[in-house]
């Protein structure tokens, strides 16, 4: 064959054998013999080694590669990876039904799932080609691990169309792989792993592909990055089918229900068939499908209004309590924590677990030297349900919270409508510690090098004191502490002037104020601009933005009150910390312009920039994207292949642009909507 002839070859194997793979590994219907898969694949391998240049990125050849990570970068989510609210009973899910009723003024359809007890994944494609594949994270930043994803046979590395998407699923392990896998491990004198999440989760985690292929993982898609409608569905479920168009693996167990009796049968039933699946599962999501509802409901600083995930009741075990250990956290709650004989809880080996507080130990009557039973809430944190009465002998002792602080000697106190006791003291070792671990993690200002034996190093030579003194530590200072060298101490010097930078949602989380979290502090940085205008925010201000409610609002107010939070403050500020939002701050928004206060819809192919740079300019300009086409729409520009948005917007008659309008538009030159 000549050059052009073996081009058309190869062309002809990968399109064979991305097919042939698709049914067995996604369709799971083969179409050819083992033995005709493997004659095609060792054909193209011949041809690959003796034409390095024939090997394209798409390649069946290149699921693994054969370079060792050095480790994994850094990912933004373009569309965070939000976390759900939980339901634990039909009581929670009517009323999750009756908010969302509420709220849209109308009867919902909605879409259920099986909840995939994996690894939360974002796979990104660019013309049809997968480029990378990211963890969730903390939901805004995840770890590139597009080496380990390609080992997925699930996963196809080209798509059945050329478009450019980012795809949500749940990297799991078939049951029958984590068997395998532990059947080897354990005739390799290796600890078998506890369950096929961990084991997911490890597999993907691993710097050599090649020992993520050898796991045999699988992934469910369950939907599209953003606003899936912009690629022509109108609801979640009609997504779904998209995706499977695509060559994408989805659930096929999902159900669209068209009222909550409905959702609550659907639940039941797979409360007592999960067993029966080759995968484990841990609960059920439940969404409102149509995506004009979901825009309408809207988000929570932490979670969207129109899903939530029923999980199923937690496996309870007998074990012995030992001892009550006290723990004092960043904002002074005194928490009292079980100590107990190991036993495994869900597949986890628990050894301590949450008593909650004061009231719950008197209420339960818990005794130290009792049998107890203990479950994983919410399938998460090990908590004490109650003591076995029956299995006394006497000789168990009461507990009683203290009166003092144990770490500083402090009186507790408890503060109205709480239940908790707490430290007030803002000098207290163990808070401000807590507080040192907290403003270094990865969620808030991310400075590696610095976890709890470093912070305990530091505080106890009295080199740090509260967050602000990190800034002033030196390499003389550092390099005396225990394990610490030279590279070591450079890298944390680098790392610590490096989250001078980081954007202010970074430090209003670090700070640690209550009820403040990720997504809190993303708006309240968005809203406000600069920390200087969020102090001076009145609470009627605070609680004018939609997601703040007045507990929230209540907390920052009286954080910014505090002499000693000054003073930490201007150190922070002196020691140059960026204390602005390095995003389009609300109050920056263009309340005047062509875009400024319209509702756009972008649909359709676009050529000379991707929806979501445009987005980015019309959002600059003043304007508010947004992926369904409703009566509330100023404008649709409509791409290429534009579908069922374009027709809704001739049916409602919607102004409609094409690409060239809006370029026109976005240089300033077009006419008013």
């Amino acid at each position: 064959m000549d050059k052009i002839e073996l081009e058309k070859r190869v062309e002809e194997l990968n399109n064979l054998l991305h097919t042939y793979g698709h049914a067995y590994y996604v369709l799971d219907k083969p179409i050819v013999t083992d033995a005709v898969y493997d004659a095609y694949l060792q054909e193209l391998i011949g041809i690959e080694q003796e034409f390095p240049d024939l090997i394209f990125p798409d390649s069946p050849t290149q699921r693994v590669g054969g370079e060792i990570l050095s480790g994994f970068g850094k990912v933004e989510h373009v569309y965070p990876m939000l976390s759900l609210s939980n339901a634990f009973n039909e009581a929670d899910l009517r009323d999750f039904d009756r908010r969302v009723r509420e709220a849209t003024g109308q009867n919902v359809s909605y879409i259920c799932e099986l909840k995939i007890d994996g690894l939360a994944i974002s796979l990104r494609y660019v013309d049809g080609q997968f480029v990378q594949g990211a963890t969730r994270g903390d939901g805004t930043i995840g770890e590139d691990i597009t080496a380990n994803l390609r080992t997925i046979h699930s996963i196809p590395l080209r798509l059945k169309e050329p478009v450019s998407i980012e795809v949500r699923g749940e990297a799991y392990m078939p049951k029958r792989s984590f068997v395998r896998l532990n059947e080897t491990r354990d005739e390799a004198g290796e600890e078998p792993f506890a369950n096929p999440r961990n084991a997911a989760a490890g597999s993907l985690r691993q710097l050599d592909p090649k020992i993520a292929a050898s796991r045999h993982l699988a992934v469910f898609i369950y939907g599209i990055g953003g606003d899936g409608s912009e690629y022509g569905p109108d609801r979640h479920s009609d997504a779904l089918d998209y995706v499977d168009a695509l060559g994408f693996e989805t659930n096929k167990e999902r159900k669209r229900c068209k009222t909550i009796d409905e959702v609550i049968e659907y639940v039941n039933k797979w409360t007592e068939k999960r067993s029966s699946l080759d995968y484990e599962i841990d609960g059920i999501v439940i969404k409102v499908d149509l995506f004009e509802d979901q825009e309408q409901l809207g988000f929570t600083a932490r979670s969207p209004r129109w899903a939530t995930a029923f999980k199923f009741p937690a496996e309870e075990v007998m074990t012995k309590l030992i001892d009550v250990e006290l723990s004092v956290g960043r904002t002074g709650v005194v928490t009292p924590t079980a100590i107990l004989e190991p036993v495994l809880v869900d597949g986890t080996t628990v050894g301590r677990a949450s008593l909650h507080n004061e009231d719950l130990i008197r209420e339960k009557d818990i005794r130290v030297g009792d049998t107890v039973i203990i479950r994983k809430a919410g399938d998460i944190i090990p908590e004490v349900v109650a003591p076995i009465l029956e299995n006394r002998t006497g000789e168990e002792v009461p507990f009683h919270m203290p009166t003092h602080c144990p770490e500083c000697d402090s009186e507790l106190i408890r503060l109205e409508e709480e239940v908790a006791l707490r430290c007030v003291n803002p000098k207290c070792p163990a808070q401000m510690k807590e507080a040192i671990i907290h403003f270094v993690s990865r969620n808030a200002m991310n400075i590696e090098g610095i976890g709890e034996r470093v912070v305990e190093q530091l505080y106890r030579e009295s080199l740090v004191q509260d967050v602000s003194d990190l800034y002033t530590l030196t390499r003389e200072q550092l390099i005396e502490l225990e394990r610490m060298g030279e590279k070591s101490v450079a890298n944390l010097l680098g790392a610590i002037e490096a989250s001078k930078e980081n954007s202010l949602e970074k430090v209003l989380f670090g700070l640690g104020i209550r009820h403040v979290g990720v997504k809190a502090a993303s708006i309240l940085a968005e809203e406000f601009g600069t920390l200087q205008s969020l102090m001076q925010a009145t609470p009627e201000q605070l609680t004018a933005i939609h997601e703040i409610g007045d507990k929230v609002a209540e907390s920052i107010t009286t954080y910014f009150s505090n002499d000693d939070v000054l003073e930490v403050l201007r150190k922070l500020e002196a020691y140059g910390l960026n204390l602005t939002y390095k995003g389009l701050a609300r109050q920056d928004i263009p309340t005047e312009g062509l875009f400024a206060g319209k509702t756009i819809v972008l649909t359709g192919k676009l050529f000379e920039m991707t929806r979501g740079e445009a987005k980015k300019e019309i959002e600059a300009r003043g304007g508010k994207v947004t992926g369904s086409v409703s009566k509330n729409t100023d404008l649709v520009v409509a791409g290429e292949e534009a579908g069922s948005k374009l027709a809704r917007a001739e049916e409602l008659n919607i102004t409609v642009w094409d690409e060239a309008e809006l370029l026109e538009a976005l240089s300033e030159k077009g006419s008013s909507l």
